[in-house]
């Protein structure tokens, strides 16, 4: 099989540990730089250049598409979505996950639990925004931000409304979350492929922060899920229609709650905390998506249904 990695950078941990795993099953694998494509489209005829090279139509393609290039990512996605290519993430999917409040949508409509959450324009007001929120401590999160920057915790009501003043004055989109303070700086990443769980870590924030983003200090260990939690995660893949994901959950008093479902989770903390072979578990899953077996066939049009939609 010819497998393409759409990756910007082939030195990356995660890009390297596919592109490793493809040559462990013998099969040709590139890594493509998607900013570099360049499509065409005639009648009855959709054509990806590289660099002034037709590619060949491959059988799958494993999207590590950055947030700020979402919109064009997902269209050289979609390109060779309809040269009928395997992707292990759709574009439908990666751009509903990308919109942080869309996705919180998605996931409410779908019944996962999630904190309370509300987003109002900035001509409202910043006192009924923290009322509805809960009352404070809060946590306000700029919508397009990514790996903790742009998340901020208040503590009082002067506090927040200064802040909130202070965003709705530059036209700035965000979040307003209810804090969950038992969660103590600690959420658990779960590794999701193909509608099962491969891997799950807790993270941990670095002393003083709430937020536990390795990006930003934290550290992780290998978790084990208990039934609630492996459910709750399940479901939320399955809502956004991803593949492979990452689900980011808080544990809360009344259970587990999701944060936010990555369309490109990375694996260098997951596979070095848990000693799990993350990456092969993703070229089987293209191994049984491009030649299923009939309830792995099964599983792919269940998922490809659950996809359809917001």
């Amino acid at each position: 099989m010819l497998i393409y990695i759409l990756s910007r950078n082939e030195n990356l941990y995660s890009t390297k540990r596919l592109y490793e795993e493809v040559l462990n099953k013998g099969w040709e694998v590139r890594v493509i730089d998607y900013l570099k494509c360049t499509i065409e489209i005639m009648k009855n005829e959709l054509v990806v250049n590289y660099e002034g090279e037709v590619l060949k139509v491959p059988d799958a393609i494993i999207p590590r598409i950055g947030a700020s290039r979402t919109f064009f990512g997902a269209a050289i996605v979609r390109h060779f979505e309809m040269q009928d290519v395997f992707s292990t993430t759709g574009n439908l999917a990666l751009t509903r996950s990308r919109d942080k409040l869309r996705s919180l949508q998605v996931l409410s409509k779908n019944g996962v639990d999630l904190p309370r959450t509300v987003f109002a324009s900035n001509k409202s007001n910043a006192k009924d925004v923290i009322a509805l929120s809960g009352g404070t401590p809060l946590v306000l999160k700029i919508l397009e931000g990514t790996q903790g920057v742009g998340v901020v915790l208040v503590d009082s009501k002067k506090a927040a409304k200064s802040v909130l003043d202070a965003f709705y004055g530059m036209d700035v989109n965000l979040l307003v979350q209810e804090y969950i303070e038992e969660a103590n700086g600690s959420d658990i990443r779960v590794f999701i492929v193909g509608g099962e769980v491969v891997a799950a870590m807790r993270r941990q924030g670095a002393e003083g922060d709430f937020r536990s983003n390795l990006h930003q200090g934290g550290n992780a260990s290998i978790c084990k899920l208990n039934r609630k939690e492996k459910t709750t995660a399940l479901a939320a893949a399955r809502a956004m229609g991803l593949g492979v994901c990452g689900v980011d959950m808080i544990i809360s008093k009344r259970g587990p709650l999701v944060m936010e479902v990555n369309s490109s989770p990375g694996l260098e903390g997951i596979e070095k905390s848990t000693n799990i072979n993350v990456a092969q578990k993703i070229i089987d899953y293209i191994q049984n998506s491009v030649n299923p077996t009939t309830t792995d066939n099964q599983k792919r049009k269940k998922l490809k249904k659950d996809s359809i939609g917001a």
